[in-house]
């Protein structure tokens, strides 16, 4: 963790580029961090360190390679695919099971999570636990997961348990949980209190569904990026008509809507630029406001945002795999995965991910490389007993945190800028 690391003798002066990177996408991309002595191994690589020092990363693994390969040897079939993809899945899911306790899994209404509860119930000869996490401020709306969480519950006869979260627990941990996250993120809230939840049943081992919507296209962003490149692409030839167009609107737009539009036409016409556009949290423009002029020309010029989005999908023909490598390389390496990781460890509880397996991924890549690759719901028919259709119907949401509402909302019985409103504007006075 990069908090050990703090206390050795080295430099922990702000890194430009993980102060950028962060303010690009709500977490610090790999190999940087906020410090400037301190680098993450890229994953895929090994380093050797020996008697005359640390040598150079040597990548032995890499999404856009494994891709590019497998449209070689495109699988179209659609029984194929099916005989397919059942059994990776199960031979994932059993893989992971694989334990001297009891392993259970995180159960939301998602096809993901109760894909891999169907099939973890079909595996296992012992009686599976699963842990759901509801929000108070969501009971009976359209976010609450848990009803349809317990259905599938029942329907598998699993040993269940649902949490419920308040934002008085929240404010309870707030403290314990910011010391956890060790680098800054803008997501994890759930998967700590899912595993907190999950730690309290006495489970040390579970399984998330984490890396389903990035292998089955569960995003808008499978869709959305491809019109933006289509549509755009007619601009990049002529960059300066684009940052010309931005640097005119974005005083305007940003007054009236998503700043984001200004940019359409500077980045919206390549992979990456798309890509930025439809996941970033700040645009690079409205970075030197944030973190100063020579800061954010600094990291900029470090990172290479674009250039290294564009690495991300070197090789790659089909829209759906270089969305998903997009994925896959920059949001849930950088901050679902790595979120897992803290939030899991914060209660000593090993978090599994039978979705992100590099066995399953190459078993599946010539499946994604067709011209019609398998969907989520494809992944959801695989269990030998059918989910419950109303699972099956469930117009997908996506998981949200009632974070916002926590942290606009005052304290009982004090002045609204007490409480977390207060609190968050004492950590970001700005």
């Amino acid at each position: 963790q990069v908090k050990a690391l703090q206390r050795a003798n080295i430099d922990t002066s702000p890194d430009p580029a993980g102060h950028v990177g962060f303010f690009l996408w709500g977490g610090v991309p790999e190999p940087y961090t906020l410090y400037k002595d301190i680098r993450a191994l890229p994953a895929g690589s090994t380093l050797w360190v020996d008697a005359k020092g640390a040598g150079k990363p040597r990548r032995f693994f890499n999404i856009a390679d494994e891709f590019a390969a497998a449209e070689l040897t495109p699988v179209a079939d659609p029984r194929e695919q099916a005989e397919r993809l059942r059994a990776a899945l199960i031979d994932s899911v059993k893989h992971h099971l694989v334990a001297d306790v009891p392993v259970g899994v995180f159960l939301s209404a998602g096809l993901d999570s109760s894909t891999l509860t169907a099939l973890a119930a079909e595996a296992s000869s012992d009686a599976l636990h699963t842990v759901t996490l509801g929000f108070s401020e969501y009971r009976g709306s359209d976010n609450d997961e848990v009803p349809l969480a317990e259905t599938v519950a029942r329907h598998y006869r699993t040993t269940h348990q649902t949490r419920w979260i308040a934002r008085a627990d929240f404010t309870a941990e707030r403290a314990r949980l910011l010391a956890a996250m060790d680098q800054p993120s803008i997501d994890g809230v759930n998967t700590y209190f899912v595993s907190k939840a999950a730690a309290a049943s006495g489970l040390k081992v579970a399984i998330s569904g984490l890396g389903g919507d990035e292998l089955f296209g569960g995003y808008p962003s499978f869709r959305d990026i491809p019109r933006l490149v289509r549509g755009f692409s007619l601009f990049r030839p002529v960059p300066v008509l684009g940052r010309g167009f931005r640097w005119v609107a974005a005083p305007l737009l940003k007054r009236l809507t998503s700043p984001k539009y200004a940019g359409l036409l500077e980045y919206g016409g390549s992979w990456g630029g798309a890509y930025l556009l439809r996941h970033g949290f700040f645009m690079p423009w409205e970075l030197p406001g944030i973190l100063g002029k020579e800061m954010a020309r600094e990291g900029w010029a470090e990172l290479q945002p674009l250039v290294r989005l564009e690495a991300s999908v070197r090789g790659i023909r089909s829209d759906h795999l270089k969305v998903s490598a997009l994925e896959m390389s920059w949001y849930m390496r950088n901050q679902l995965l790595r979120d897992a990781d803290w939030a899991g460890m914060a209660h000593s509880l090993e978090i599994r991910v039978p979705l992100v397996d590099i066995q399953l991924l190459r078993a599946v890549a010539p499946l994604l490389a067709s011209s019609v690759p398998p969907t989520k719901r494809q992944m959801a028919n695989t269990p030998r007993r059918p989910l419950p259709q109303a699972v099956l119907a469930r117009r997908k949401t996506g998981f949200s945190v009632p974070v916002r509402e926590w942290l606009m909302q005052a304290q009982p019985g004090g002045p609204r800028e007490r409480g977390l409103r207060g609190w968050a504007r004492q950590i970001l006075p700005t």
